[in-house]
């Protein structure tokens, strides 16, 4: 049986209805696809209060995390990821790509045209429609 992680994403918004969008550097799984930023759940964390960490981790900078997007479960070769992704936005800093290979503003409806990891995908159709 597949173990499945637990993973937190925040779909992050602007101003100018962008959503903040992460390339996966080279050494990452699924490298060079793109993702909204985030992580692990580590135990005893709830997918909101891993969001706020990871990001200040990945990024420099603060959330609020707000509504849920989607709950998604997606079955990878050694492993099912368990996907919540969740509204946010930036209350303190400005982000900084300390772990992927770049950070890109996209409008919510160009938000296709990026090849995306497989786990992801939801999202951004819940976004787009």
């Amino acid at each position: 049986m597949k173990k499945t992680i637990k993973v937190a994403a925040a779909v992050i918004h602007n101003d100018n209805n962008q959503i903040l969008c992460a390339l996966r550097s080279s050494i990452m799984s699924l490298p060079n696809l793109w993702e909204f930023p985030g992580g692990k759940l580590e135990e005893g964390e709830n997918a909101r209060e891993a969001l706020i960490r990871e990001i200040e981790e990945e990024l420099g900078c603060t959330i609020e995390v707000g509504d849920l997007i989607a709950d998604i479960h997606h079955e990878y070769e050694k492993v099912i990821v368990n996907l919540i992704s969740l509204h946010a936005n930036i209350v303190k800093g400005k982000p900084e790509a300390k772990e992927h290979a770049e950070l890109r503003w996209v409008p919510v409806r160009e938000l296709e045209s990026l090849e995306w990891a497989p786990a992801d995908l939801p999202t951004v159709s819940a976004l787009v429609n």
